[in-house]
């Protein structure tokens, strides 16, 4: 049984903005047995081994709210057209980079040809690395829906529903493949000339079929929610995770403050930032964004994360990332647009990333501090983000990662089993 002492360190526990000069944490089991100033520590055991961080820099690990493993660092028209195969082989390249670059838990938004079941579950019995998962399927939505396309063979990789017993049968076959999260399209994207957001797919009734089949089952919703119609839709029908929410009326403010204690919201800003940056890579030129309105979502995003933290909900870090203009490994890059275009400090930031994720994630409070019986998931960094996030997207910097009291090192190499040093 794991049974170590860190010590000599700057602690952020992740409960609020302190940092502990001379901080330690102790790990026994899978668990955190005590964290605070070393001075105050409790009696250690005999076997316990104790490890001098020389003032290195230790934090909960990070959460990832809104991930898609499966994606392949490809283009967005690109991301179903791989065997699944090869899409299950970097899969696992991918959760090893998550795990890697600081976040010890994912949530799932989505999974392409469905691979995150095998995934979840070969993390779970340690066969690879990877983050802990809350695995997803295939995305849920209408006829004519942003799930839709009359691309060949796409029925693969999304679940078509229309009216309320056809959506609890899709929700029922995603129970039988033991996925934690379903995902639904709630409204569109900006790309998609036939499901814009604000374009509502279902009913009210649609959708509260497909959280109330969801919710007896043990499962949680997450959905794709751009414009106040989608958002207020989403949460009256009890959603747990909203993404986007990127155009808010006083109504979707208020019903999102109403909620704040059982459902979070993620803008997932990365994608809409990274399309204007670098989207002519992939064909999608500046202008031509902006023609279609990603430029003002990016600005309805920054004032409407103002007023929802203004109201005290929970905002989480995670967009998207699994394209060629957001690869996975990356995913530290959202706290440096939480800092910048969110106007948040940098604690702030790094809580929405751990104790505001880890709620998220499991909102039994195991996840997200480094309290006493929380999971023993950190990130050691060569360096102190609470004052600069940014250096937590250099791997460099990342020392080591825990998760369940093992210890991950150089797992973002690209072959992190290959050394020359005999």
């Amino acid at each position: 049984m794991t049974d170590m002492f860190l010590h000599n360190a700057k602690l952020f526990v992740g409960l609020d903005g302190e940092v502990v000069d001379n901080g330690a944490v102790w790990v026994r089991g899978h668990n955190i047995a005590w964290s605070g100033h070393t001075q105050d520590a409790p009696t250690l055991s005999e076997h316990t081994t104790h490890h001098d961080l020389g003032g290195q820099f230790v934090m909960p690990g990070m959460t990832e709210s809104h991930v898609h493993l499966s994606y392949a660092n490809a283009g967005p028209t690109e991301l179903d057209k791989q065997p699944v195969q090869t899409a299950m082989l970097d899969a696992v390249d991918n959760a090893r980079m998550v795990l890697g670059s600081g976040f010890t838990s994912a949530i799932s938004f989505g999974s392409a040809q469905g691979i995150d079941i095998p995934l979840r579950d070969a993390i779970n019995a340690k066969r690879i690395p990877g983050p802990r998962l809350l695995a997803s399927d295939r995305d849920v939505g209408a006829t004519g829906s942003n799930a839709d396309s009359s691309a060949a063979g796409r029925e693969a990789h999304k679940l078509i529903a229309d009216g309320p017993w056809a959506i609890r049968s899709a929700v029922r076959s995603l129970a039988k493949k033991r996925v934690d999260v379903v995902k639904v399209f709630i409204d569109g994207e900006n790309l998609n000339d036939h499901a814009p957001p604000g374009v509502l797919s279902w009913t009210d009734e649609e959708v509260n079929a497909a959280v109330d089949e969801a919710h007896r089952r043990n499962m949680r919703v997450a959905c794709h929610a751009r414009s106040a119609a989608a958002v207020k839709q989403s949460v009256r029908a009890g959603i747990d995770f909203i993404g986007h929410a990127n155009y808010l009326d006083d109504e979707a403010v208020d019903l999102l403050a109403a909620a704040k204690d059982r459902c979070v919201v993620g803008p997932g800003i990365a994608f809409e930032v990274a399309l204007l940056a670098n989207g002519d890579q992939i064909g999608l030129p500046r202008k031509a964004m902006e023609a279609r309105g990603y430029q003002r979502e990016v600005d309805e995003t920054i004032a409407s994360v103002k007023r929802l933290r203004e109201v005290g909900v929970r905002v989480t870090v995670g967009g998207d990332y699994g394209l060629n203009i957001t690869p996975h490994g990356s995913n530290a890059k959202d706290l440096e647009y939480f800092v910048d275009l969110f106007g948040m400090s940098d604690t702030d930031a790094l809580l929405a990333a751990t104790r505001d994720g880890g709620w998220a994630f499991d909102p039994e409070g195991r996840a997200g501090t480094l309290e006493p019986d929380t999971w023993a998931d950190l990130v050691i960094i060569d360096g102190d983000p609470s004052q600069d996030v940014t250096m937590l997207q250099d791997h460099a910097r990342i020392t080591a990662v825990m998760k369940a009291g093992v210890i991950y090192r150089g797992i973002t190499r690209p072959d992190p089993r290959a050394d020359t040093n005999l």
